[in-house]
C-alpha cells in the first residue's frame, strides 16, 4: 500500500489525526483552565485585599473622633510612616467632613462615583486612579497610579446637634495586586505547559501502539507478490476491521478459485491436445512421404506447421502451468552454480544459432574467479526461463546478428543479461509483453507465452526481469536472482 497522498490532495495518517483529536480537547481545557484559574486568583485576591482595605478603614475610623465643636484626630506620625513607608504596596487615606472638604490625608483620592449612593457604616469598594508626585517630590513629574479604594460614610453629632457625615476612604496601589494575579498564574500554567509535550508523547506512543497490529496487517499486505492469494491472517488485524479482513479473505478465496479453475482447464487441455496433435504431425509425416505431388506436398507441410505451432503452444501452455505459485513453491530447489549452469544452455543453443547465422556466445569476464555465483533453484523452470529468452533473441535478432550472455554478480544479485543487436521493442510496450498472449511484433511464430513464463518463473525465485535498450541498438533483458 501507498500512503503517500494524490496530486492536488492533503491527507493526515490515522496516527495523527488521533494524536490531534486526543490533544485538541486537552488544549482547549488547557486555556479554559488558565483563564478560570485567573479569575479564581483575580476574585480571592480581591476579596481578601478589600478585607484588609476594609479594616484598614475602620481602623483609620477609629482614630477620628469628634469633641466639641471639632474633630479629634488621634494618628501618630510613626503609624503615618508606617502606611507610606513600601512604594510598591503603598497605602493612601484621606478623611474628609463633609465628603469633600479634605482634613486629614492625601487630597488626592478621587471620590465615590455617584452612582453609588451613601451608605453608613458600611465600606464599599471602587477603583480609581491617583496623581503622585515623581522622583524630584512635589516639583517633578507626576505619574498615575492605579488604585483600589475603600470608601465608609460615618455619622457624627455637630455642635449645633446637627448630624454630620464624615468619609474615611483608604486607597491601595494595585500594582502588587496584579503582581500576585501573575505569579499565581505562571505557577498554575507552567506546570500545565509543562504536562503538555509529555501528554503529547504518551499519546503519540499509545496510539502507535494501539495502531501496531493495524500495521502489522498493512505490511502484511504489501509484503505479498501480487500472485499470493493466500488468506490474511485475521488475529494480526484489530477487532475494528475484523469485518474488513473477513471480506478481502473472501474475495481472495473467490479469486483463487476461479485463477485455480482456469489454470487446471488449461493444464488438462493442453495435455489432453498433446496426443491428438503429436498424431497429426505423425500422420502429416507418413502422408508426405507417400505422395509426389508437390501441390499437396506444399499444403501438407503447412499442416504439418499448423501442428508444430500448436504443439509449441501446449507445451508453453503446460510450462505455464508448472510455473503456478503453488507448484513452484512445492517444487525442489537446489544450490546452482550460475555460470556453469547458464554456460551449459548457451551451449545448447549454438547450433541452432549457427543455423539462423547468428553469433551466439557467452562472456565470463566479468565472473570472480574465486567465489562462485551460487542460488537455490528449480533447475528445471530456471532452465525453462532462459531457454525462453534465448530462444526469443535468435528468432528475432536476424541473420548476422550478435547475441551475448553474461553473468555477474549485482551487489547480494546475481544478474544474468541477454543481450542482442536487433530490433528490440519499442519501450511503450516493455511492459505489456510481459502479459499471456500479447506480442510486440507480427513477425515470427511465437504464442505470446514465453516472456510470461520468465516473468512467473524468475518471481518464484524471489528476483526481477527487466527489459533495457542495447548499445548501439536491440534489447537487453536483465534477469536478477538473489544469491544463495
Amino acid at each position: 500500500m501507498d500512503d503517500r497522498p494524490e496530486r492536488g490532495t492533503r491527507t493526515l495518517s490515522l496516527r495523527r489525526q488521533l494524536v490531534l483529536w486526543v490533544l485538541l480537547p486537552q488544549l482547549v481545557l488547557w486555556v479554559a483552565g488558565g483563564f478560570a484559574t485567573y479569575r479564581l486568583a483575580v476574585r480571592y485576591v480581591n476579596q481578601a485585599a478589600d478585607a484588609t482595605l476594609s479594616q484598614a478603614t475602620r481602623a483609620l475610623a477609629r482614630r477620628v473622633k469628634p469633641i466639641g465643636s471639632g474633630l479629634l484626630i488621634d494618628f501618630p506620625r510613626a503609624a503615618q510612616e508606617v502606611l507610606e513607608t513600601d512604594p510598591n504596596d503603598r497605602l493612601f487615606y484621606m478623611v474628609s467632613t463633609p465628603p469633600g472638604e479634605f482634613i486629614l490625608g492625601n487630597n488626592s483620592i478621587p471620590m465615590p462615583p455617584a452612582s453609588m449612593r451613601p451608605r453608613l457604616n458600611d465600606p464599599y469598594f471602587y477603583d480609581g486612579e491617583i496623581r503622585s508626585a515623581g522622583p524630584a517630590g512635589g516639583r517633578g513629574l507626576r505619574e498615575s497610579i492605579k488604585v483600589r479604594i475603600a470608601a465608609l460614610y460615618l455619622p457624627y453629632a455637630a455642635p449645633e446637634g446637627k448630624e454630620q457625615w464624615m468619609l474615611v476612604q483608604v486607597a491601595r496601589n494595585m500594582a502588587h495586586r496584579e503582581d500576585i494575579f501573575k505569579l499565581i498564574l505562571m505557577d498554575t500554567l507552567l506546570p500545565l505547559s509543562a504536562l503538555i509535550p509529555l501528554l503529547t508523547l504518551i499519546v503519540w506512543i499509545g496510539t502507535g501502539a494501539g495502531l501496531a497490529p493495524l500495521l502489522r496487517l498493512r505490511k502484511e499486505v504489501e509484503g505479498r507478490s501480487p500472485l499470493d492469494l493466500a488468506p490474511l491472517r485475521i488475529e494480526s488485524a484489530p477487532q475494528e476491521v475484523h469485518s474488513l479482513v473477513r471480506a478481502l479473505n473472501a474475495l481472495l478465496a473467490s479469486v483463487r478459485q476461479n485463477v485455480n479453475a482456469q489454470k487446471r482447464f488449461i493444464a488438462d487441455a493442453a495435455h489432453q491436445l498433446r496426443t491428438p496433435l503429436a498424431g497429426l504431425k505423425s500422420q502429416t509425416a507418413l502422408a508426405i512421404a507417400a505422395t509426389d505431388d508437390p501441390a499437396l506436398i506444399a499444403r501438407l507441410k503447412l499442416v504439418d506447421q499448423s501442428a508444430t505451432r500448436g504443439a509449441h503452444l501446449i507445451n508453453q501452455l503446460l510450462m505455464l502451468a508448472r510455473a503456478d505459485p503453488e507448484v513452484a513453491a512445492a517444487s525442489d530447489k537446489a544450490p546452482l552454480d550460475m555460470p556453469a549452469f547458464v554456460q551449459e544452455i548457451v551451449a545448447e543453443y549454438v547450433p541452432r544459432a549457427l543455423r539462423a547465422q547468428i553469433d551466439l556466445g557467452m562472456d565470463d569476464a566479468e565472473a570472480p574467479a574465486a567465489a562462485p555465483l551460487r542460488i537455490e533453484a528449480n533447475a528445471l523452470l530456471l532452465r525453462e526461463a532462459l531457454t525462453n529468452v534465448i530462444d526469443n533473441a535468435i528468432k528475432y535478432t536476424g541473420r548476422g546478428g550478435e547475441i551475448t550472455v553474461r553473468v555477474a554478480p549485482d551487489g547480494g544479485d546475481v544478474l544474468v543479461t541477454v543481450t542482442d543487436n536487433g530490433p528490440g521493442i519499442p519501450e511503450a510496450d516493455r511492459a505489456r509483453v510481459f502479459e499471456r498472449f500479447v506480442r510486440a511484433t507480427d513477425h515470427g511464430e511465437g504464442c505470446g507465452l514465453g516472456l510470461a513464463i520468465v516473468r512467473d518463473i524468475v518471481a518464484q525465485h524471489g528476483g526481477t526481469v527487466d527489459l533495457q535498450d542495447a548499445r548501439p541498438h536491440g534489447l537487453r533483458v536483465a534477469i536478477r536472482l538473489p544469491r544463495r
